[in-house]
């Protein structure tokens, strides 16, 4: 394998793990606070679609992904009337969440399908996109690929370092006592559920102005999904989500590279592997149940109301 196809490869990694990064790290801080949203797939989509048909009708980027990330907290928060402000399964909200989203975007997006949109374009940065290797992988990406590296360091400091993180573990581990404490808990999970809407909304957007411009429905291809297994793959740590998310975007262009070095192996089976991955994962983690909850939040998916 030569270096030119090695450092394709990496620099196409990074694209395709780029909105499984932006989503698992909402999701991230979402169930850090002890909520367990299953709607990641619904609010992709919905981010999908309104980011698309946003930048198409007015020609800028950023107002679409403004947009975008405005429709994934606007899902999210539907979500956390029912899930907190009713107190309902959120297991059951989330699964419902998902299906409006994906037959929402659907309807709203029929006359958008397939319509052609210059999206965002790979900017290489001085000196560094040239350094071997890895300078085109990390450093002649687009813009959001950028950003998102910037909401990796965000979210990593944030939850190890400020005082805003160590609020949103102590409501995610025990509610009751940082109600104790006189901390906002039901203020605090809302906010942090709107953040992993947004996120999940950027990812969307990312999907249809970076990854492929355009809007196809269901392009998101359960990206969501894959997500939501990528936190608890990465044991609720950020530096394992950026690996994770990596790693999957790995395996979502192993069938590219068979194709590329000239591998006899049909590429439909090997596009299964994102997939095939997810589930071993999950039945890998499944084996030492133990060991899963004791980095899991403790209050995670747990219904909780003031003074009971």
């Amino acid at each position: 394998m030569d270096l030119d196809l090695l450092t394709n490869i990496l620099f196409a990694m990074i694209r395709t793990g780029t909105p499984l990064l932006l989503v698992a790290l909402g999701e991230l801080v979402c169930e850090k606070s002890g909520v367990l949203n299953l709607g990641q797939e619904g609010m992709m989509l919905f981010g999908a679609v309104i980011g698309f048909m946003a930048a198409f009708a007015t020609g800028s980027l950023w107002l679409g992904v403004l947009l975008a990330c405005l429709a994934g907290m606007l899902l999210s928060l539907l979500f956390a009337l029912v899930a907190l402000g009713l107190n309902a399964n959120q297991v059951a909200s989330g699964l419902a969440l998902t299906i409006f989203g994906v037959g929402l975007s659907s309807f709203i997006g029929a006359d958008w399908v397939g319509k052609p949109l210059a999206g965002f374009e790979p900017l290489a940065l001085p000196l560094l996109g040239q350094i071997p290797l890895l300078g085109r992988a990390l450093f002649a990406q687009d813009l959001l690929v950028y950003l998102s590296f910037a909401l990796f360091g965000l979210v990593a400091w944030t939850l190890a370092k400020s005082r805003l993180g160590l609020i949103v573990q102590a409501v995610g581990e025990n509610p009751d006592a940082a109600s104790a404490m006189g901390l906002p808990v039901l203020r605090v999970r809302t906010l942090a559920v709107l953040f992993g809407g947004a996120m999940a909304g950027l990812a969307g957007s990312y999907l249809s102005l970076a990854y492929t411009p355009m809007w196809a429905e269901n392009m998101t291809a359960g990206r969501g999904w894959i997500a939501l297994a990528l936190v608890v793959f990465a044991s609720w740590r950020v530096a394992r989500v950026l690996l994770g998310a990596w790693l999957f975007g790995l395996a979502s262009i192993v069938h590219l590279v068979a194709q590329g070095i000239g591998l006899a192996i049909p590429g439909n089976l090997l596009a299964m592997l994102p997939y095939v991955a997810t589930i071993l994962v999950l039945v890998l983690l499944s084996r030492d149940g133990v060991r899963t909850r004791l980095y899991a939040p403790v209050s995670l998916g747990q219904p909780w109301q003031p003074g009971h």
